[in-house]
This record gives structure tokens, sequence and C-alpha cells, in this order.
């Protein structure tokens, strides 16, 4: 699809904590319906490792001895899908009003366009992957709290295991898409961090992740590093989407905003464990 070209902000964090990630990406979407800031690109990591839960997943699947005792955190998304455990990894949020033709439409009008960014960003780091509409199977997986053991429509696999794990929500403030990129290291620690029946149900499920999912060190064999996998999705996005890319941080209104929505939502139980 042929798009005017048109301005985005980019934004590069620092990693930052669960709860601040997601009220900053909350915080940017009502800036953005309101006019005073452009649609965003923002790209960020997480310290402490964070297990985030879909909006709406039970908090009962969450193993808090463990993630307590691996100093990791807990954060509910405002959007949809299974668990992820965020370490070693890229995160990408884009933020636009439903005015936006790149993502206007429906759920998956808008995932197929995004697609074809994170597609051509894999492709400038010399990955061959794939970004496929599902037909209605994986039914005996519904269930499943593990958001990368099942790729869903328009999600980017490389080699039949999916590498990117999507997510998007839709308002009357508009469209927030975020997504992961995991870099490296082990996929499994995520079965940890998880409630299963026995031991036998525990170790099926990293059998089944392993053989599902993947990561950007696996697929190339070697480590790339957080700022050139930025860089290369900088320039997918550009490229694919006919963006002029302008280079921003937070206004004072959207920090303010970031402070009182983690204070009052992403980290207070009322929302985390609210299921």
């Amino acid at each position: 699809m042929n798009y005017k070209k048109t301005t985005w902000r980019v934004i590069e964090h620092p990693a930052g904590n669960g709860a601040w990630n997601m009220a900053v990406d909350e915080a940017i979407l009502e800036s953005v319906y309101s006019g005073d800031s452009l649609p965003t690109l923002r790209f960020y990591a997480w310290n402490p490792a964070c297990l985030s839960l879909g909006h709406a997943q039970p908090f009962s699947d969450v193993d808090m001895s463990t993630v307590s005792s691996n100093g990791w955190m807990v954060v509910r998304r405002p959007t949809g899908g299974r668990a992820i455990l965020h370490v070693d990894e890229l995160t990408y949020a884009v933020i636009a009003p439903e005015t936006e033709p790149r993502v206007s439409g429906g759920v998956m009008e808008s995932y197929l366009r995004l697609s074809q960014a994170l597609l051509e960003s894999l492709n400038l780091l010399r990955l061959v992957p794939q970004a496929l509409e599902k037909s209605d199977s994986n039914t005996t997986n519904k269930n499943n709290p593990v958001c990368f053991e099942v790729p869903s429509n328009y999600e980017i696999t490389v080699n039949n295991r999916k590498l990117i794990g999507s997510a998007q929500a839709r308002r009357k403030e508009g469209i927030l898409q975020h997504g992961s990129l995991p870099l490296y290291g082990d996929l499994t620690r995520i079965i940890q961090a998880l409630k299963f029946q026995n031991q036998i149900k525990e170790n099926q499920a990293k059998a089944r992740l392993l053989a599902h999912a993947t990561t950007l060190e696996r697929e190339l064999g070697q480590r790339i590093e957080w700022t050139q996998a930025c860089d290369a999705f900088k320039l997918g996005f550009t490229k694919v989407l006919n963006l002029e890319l302008l280079p921003s941080k937070l206004t004072d209104r959207e920090k303010i905003r970031a402070h009182q929505l983690m204070k009052e939502k992403y980290a207070h139980p009322t929302w985390t464990e609210r299921i």
C-alpha cells in the first residue's frame, strides 16, 4: 500500500520497570488523541525482568513465589493476549489516532499493515520472516497462558517459530499496538513464573515453547544488541510506512500523566490482580 509521507515521533527509552512502561504507552495514547503529540513509534526495554499479563488473563496463572524470589515484576497490559516474560528483548509500540491510514480499519487490517513493517525490519537483520493469517487451529491451546507458544494472525514467524509477539488495544483515543522481539536468552524462563498442574505439564510446556518460539540469536547464530535491532526497526518502519521519524522525548504533560497512571493503575493491585 502506498502512503503519503508523514511525520511520526520516535522515542527510544532506556530500560524501565513494567508499570512505568505500560503507563508511558497509555499516556502517549492520550496525548496523541488530544492532538498534543504526533503519532509515535516507541522503543523500550525492561528492568527488572517483568511478566506481563494480557488485559483479560487471570492473575491466578502467576506463580508469585517464584516471581518474587527471582526479583521479577508483574504488570497487566492494556492490550490482550497471553503472558510474556520481558527480558533480553526489544519492545516496540505504535501509537496513533484511528484517522491514521496506517492503522485504520479493523484489528486484522491494521495488524497486517504493521506486520509489513516488522517483516522489513527483520529482513534488514538478514532474516526471512513470515506473517501469515492463521486458520482457526490451535484450539487445544486456547487456555495456554504463554504468549509465544502460539502464533496469532499476522504475527511474525521465522522457520515456523514465533519471533515477534504483538497485541493491540483500540479505544476512542486511538490505537496502541506493542510487541516483543526476544533478542537472546532462555525462552523457557517464563515457565517458572506460571502455574501448572504438575511437573509433567510444566515440562510439556517448556518443550512446546522451544518448538514453537525462537529468539533473534537462535535464528541468526549470533547475538544482536538492542541498539542494532532498534536501528533496523526504525529503518523498516520508515521504508514500509513512508515515514519521517522525528527523534523526540516525552512531553512534560506525558511524564506527569505517566507517573499518575503508574501509581494509580499499573503498579496497583486493583488493576494487576483484577481478574
